[in-house]
């Protein structure tokens, strides 16, 4: 497997990352995940704006941002570790990480001078069609993460808590619940349907702005299907007639069950199967 550390292209077994990286002393970086379908990354451009507004947010300097090749932008590095992992067949997924780069160990910034460190990886993907199409089980998990969760910061410490517990239980994703309000999954943006209308956390400080999320946004204004950007309490969460989880890797997955209780008729909704045909048209129209 071809990688991209810090300037070049090279094995993924030769990377070297120093124990002094920021990243790896204080999880001091942000990250990116972006979708590939038939060799041709979907969203890049949306991804690689909130990776800039991740950055900024955790006051890189911003000519330091993201370091790269004179000449070279990172829609290209994906593109070539595309072809160079023979990925342009197929689903695969676009992996890109900043870090504050290697200093000595202190709390505050090192020198405004020190080079982040940049690492960009693609891998292939496998779709979950079954999950899509069958729809997935879901717990209900305390929200304990820091107050800053707009920003895709490396630090997801609680997300992993939050997602092993799914697993032990045997569910897709932890529904993250603060206040008694759902604020999204340890790994995606969670929609909830009422009376016909879709619900969805705001893009607050409490939620990841999620990529697809927008998009899915995007299609409801497209399709004529209402929505509301307001957060669902926990008590009406019951009451829905679908819930679905949303992201880059996800797509727009129907949830069928809650805490083992049955989201409605235990069965992905019009809303939910609506929005799937509508992604996946848009997917299509981005290949062509």
């Amino acid at each position: 497997m071809i990688v991209f550390f810090d300037g070049q292209f090279l094995p993924k077994d030769e990377v070297r990352i120093s124990p002094d990286d920021r990243g790896f002393l204080f999880a001091d970086g942000a990250y990116e995940v972006v979708r590939v379908y038939q060799g041709q990354p979907f969203l890049m451009d949306e991804h690689l704006r909130r990776l800039r507004y991740s950055l900024g947010e955790l006051k890189f300097a911003p000519e330091l941002h993201i370091p790269l090749p004179e000449g070279e932008t990172l829609d290209d590095i994906a593109r070539e570790l595309i072809r160079r992992n023979d990925l342009a067949q197929g689903e695969a997924t676009i992996y890109i990480q900043v870090t504050r780069g290697v200093a000595p160990r202190k709390h505050a910034f090192p020198a405004g001078s020190t080079p982040p460190t940049l690492y960009v990886a693609a891998s292939a993907f496998s779709s979950p069609r079954e999950a899509l199409q069958e729809g997935v089980s879901v717990i209900l998990v305390p929200d304990t993460r820091w107050a800053r969760c707009d920003v895709k910061s490396v630090a997801l410490l609680p997300n992993v808590l939050a997602s092993q517990a799914a697993a032990v239980q045997g569910a897709k994703e932890a529904i993250l619940v603060r206040d008694r309000v759902i604020t999204e999954g340890a790994h995606s943006n969670v929609c909830a349907v009422f009376d016909g209308v879709l619900f969805t956390h705001p893009a607050t400080h409490r939620i990841l702005a999620g990529i697809t999320r927008g998009l899915v946004l995007e299609l409801c204004a497209e399709r004529g299907i209402p929505y509301r950007e307001e957060a669902i309490g926990l008590d009406a969460l019951a009451e829905a007639s679908e819930v679905m989880i949303v992201g880059t890797t996800t797509e727009i997955m129907p949830v069928i069950s809650v805490d083992g209780r049955p989201v409605a008729d235990g069965r992905p909704g019009p809303v939910t199967r609506r929005l799937q045909g509508a992604f996946r048209a848009r997917v299509e129209a981005a290949l062509h």
